[in-house]
């Protein structure tokens, strides 16, 4: 009965409220946070994640750009009824080059973090032209627009600004980006694969929609190029998966 004397006294004074709140969330806080000064780092090291090529940042824009995050989100929860719809669960440094992250706060067509290689091409230009044109019941817009030109004059400044907060390009992707971009979206998949292969591995080569050597770039181009790097960065047959809750 006197502690609870006392819990009533806290609770109708507004000074003696403010300083517990204060007092329990700094007590919160610490626990919460002290833990990470002990290691390293909060984000594993994974082999295989790389920054994105400019072709696949022009894309990643235009997802941005697009507001695709509203609807799709790029985190597979550490779920088993998630990673058998979706694949592994997502890692933390799978976003670690990620400005801003792509996480999402709903659902309203499937989690986009492993459809890298799951549909060719040519099926994600027609999915983005005419949506029902391939899944009969989708709600999604159609975007064929994205066929227009793709504007990439300013790549190198935007991978420069990336590397002011944390993203590793040097200065010879920088200078070569314009270059590196036209090489990965005009490139013949079948043949030699060009230096840009080299300095982003995994890349996939090619246009996403069938034009003559010399015509320019499309916004299309750039959106697959970022689809189809999605989930495809890691080999997950050597990543030992933790238990998965149900």
């Amino acid at each position: 009965m006197s502690l609870f004397k006392h819990h009533v006294r806290i609770e109708t004074n507004v000074l003696l409220l403010a300083v517990g709140t204060l007092i329990t969330v700094s007590i919160g806080g610490l626990v919460e946070v002290a833990p990470l000064f002990s290691i390293e780092s909060t984000i594993e090291k994974v082999d295989g994640v790389r920054p994105y090529s400019p072709l696949e940042q022009a894309g990643r824009d235009i997802f941005v750009r697009e507001g695709c995050y509203n609807c799709h989100s790029q985190m597979i929860r550490p779920f088993k009824d998630e990673a058998e719809r979706y694949g592994h669960y997502s890692l933390a440094a799978e976003s670690k080059y990620d400005h801003p992250f792509q996480w999402g706060s709903k659902r309203t067509g499937p989690d986009l973090a492993r459809v890298g290689g799951k549909y060719a091409s040519d099926w994600h230009v027609r999915h983005l032209i005419d949506p029902r044109a391939v899944v009969p019941d989708s709600i999604m817009p159609g975007y064929p627009h994205l066929l227009r030109p793709l504007d990439y004059h300013d790549i190198g400044t935007r991978l420069r600004a990336l590397r002011v907060v944390g993203v590793p390009y040097d200065d010879q992707a920088i200078a070569d980006a314009a270059r590196d971009l036209e090489a990965q979206a005009t490139a013949d998949p079948t043949a030699s694969p060009p230096p840009v292969a080299a300095r982003y591995p995994r890349l996939r080569l090619g246009r996403a929609v069938e034009a003559a050597a010399d015509a320019p770039v499309t916004e299309m181009d750039a959106l697959v190029a970022y689809l189809q790097v999605l989930g495809t960065m890691v080999d997950f047959s050597r990543i030992d998966p933790a238990p998965l809750r149900r």
